[in-house]
């Protein structure tokens, strides 16, 4: 961890509780700031009271008094808390600087900084990045953090010169960064996602393309090459751009070619023997070996972690077979671009279980996919009608509703055959009924656990 002073003494309002918040004050208290923490939700855990209390961290729970802006000099705000906020709009008013907790990991780290970004495959691209970087390493390690669900600032002060932050990093995550560079960005895909806190796609995409705003020649951004506007944003960058492409020849980056995977000419491994299902995770592999080879990894260590990998809990994970079925959790499936991914990764007749928050969207575009993978559906939570009207037009003539996820597995299972697949892929976000995907992730595994207990 790097020996600075910028923090001492100064008045810092953490805003918004969670492990990135509660690493966060740690890491400033560490650095000499005066520390307040404040969270709209009232904090009744007495051991993390005493936590703050024993490092003389001021905490103010329970609502958002404009008054704790008095005296501040900066705020590290959680990346959900939208910017429409009462007290961040207020302090947005007063140019008090408003940063995530990434930036601040960032200003501390000694290590390398690798920042993954994209509406989806970002956890599971930040975790094969991060496996590769670690095969048969010799110095050093690569570490997983930020928006994957582990604390950046936390690890930031555990790494060293020789060490790699993966960092994936969200689109709110972004929207609080002022110096932050990583020295590889990846940039996963860009769909519509978001809207209800960016306001607008252009304003999302402009969230997402902030991780290379800092960005200098001696850099790289590896880019989805699969799209015109992902093609075009390549030129935000002063970096270099190195390409990965699932559809077309890239001589530049990595690509697939008569069912083999090429980086720069060279062969790789065959795209069969990557262990994980779908074609969204052949795109993901891409933009992992990109980094790796960047790093200068080895084809043989590459693709010894591809064939073995079996995926990312919640990402198109494999839960179990239970009596010829293959069970499947894809709770990180919140919008429909990631369930037709889902969906195109399956050969066997598929029962879909989906359903969750009502953003606004109909479920047209799922038709295609419906009607050529899925057999029968369970719908569940607000979005439930919405996806029997799609999953009609798509001709499926089972379609079942449920309390949700989780009660939707025996109704799944009672419509299921052998050989077929059973699928959890909500394409929506989880808000409805549970506090996260992981949450609903969980359920679901739970309830398959429980039906194969029964069963035996």
């Amino acid at each position: 961890m790097k020996d600075i002073k910028d923090y001492q003494g100064k008045n810092v309002l953490v805003v918004g509780l969670g492990k990135s918040g509660i690493s966060a004050a740690y890491l400033l208290k560490r650095l000499g700031a005066n520390v307040t923490i404040n969270d709209k939700k009232k904090l009744e855990n007495e051991d993390q009271l005493a936590a703050f209390s024993k490092r003389n961290i001021k905490c103010v729970t329970g609502s958002h008094p404009l008054e704790l802006l008095d005296d501040t000099d900066l705020i590290v705000k959680n990346p959900g808390i939208p910017y429409e906020n009462e007290l961040i709009s207020a302090a947005v008013e007063r140019n008090i600087p408003i940063i995530t907790e990434p930036e601040l990991a960032y200003r501390i780290t000694e290590s390398q900084l690798i920042g993954v970004t994209g509406t989806n495959g970002k956890t599971t691209t930040t975790t094969m990045i991060a496996l590769m970087l670690n095969q048969n390493r010799e110095e050093g390690k690569a570490y997983t953090c930020g928006n994957i669900g582990i604390s950046a600032a936390k690890v930031a002060q555990e790494v060293g010169e020789k060490d790699v932050m993966v960092t994936e990093l969200s689109s709110f995550q972004l929207m609080g960064i002022e110096k932050l560079r990583p020295h590889i960005a990846v940039l996963t895909n860009i769909y519509e996602a978001h809207t209800d806190y960016h306001g607008s796609r252009e304003n999302y995409v402009k969230a997402k393309m902030r991780i290379v705003k800092n960005q200098k020649e001696d850099d790289y951004f590896v880019v989805n090459w699969d799209s015109e506007e992902w093609r075009n944003l390549s030129k935000l960058t002063k970096a270099k751009i190195v390409p990965f492409s699932r559809q077309d020849t890239t001589e530049e980056g990595a690509y697939v070619k008569n069912g083999v995977i090429f980086f720069r000419g060279e062969e790789i491994m065959h795209v069969d023997e990557i262990k994980v299902p779908g074609s969204h995770n052949v795109e993901n592999a891409l933009a992992a070996i990109s980094v790796a080879k960047i790093e200068g990894q080895s084809n043989e260590n590459i693709a010894e972690v591809l064939r073995t990998f079996s995926g990312v809990r919640h990402r198109t994970q494999y839960v179990t077979t239970f009596n010829g079925r293959k069970f499947y959790n894809d709770s990180k499936a919140t919008n429909m671009e990631a369930t037709e991914k889902a969906l195109s990764g399956f050969e066997n007749p598929v029962v879909l279980l989906c359903g969750g928050l009502d953003r606004g969207f109909t479920f047209e575009r799922l038709v295609p996919y419906l009607k050529k993978h899925v057999k029968a559906m369970v719908v569940f939570g607000q979005t439930a009608d919405l996806l029997e009207e799609a999953g009609k037009l798509a001709g499926i003539g089972q379609i079942e509703h449920a309390k949700d996820s989780s009660a939707a597995v025996s109704a799944a299972y009672e419509m299921s055959s052998e050989g077929d697949i059973i699928l959890l892929s909500p394409a929506c976000a989880s808000w409805d009924q549970w506090p996260t995907f992981e949450a609903r992730g969980d359920a679901y595994i739970e309830e398959v656990e429980k039906l194969t207990r029964e069963e035996k």
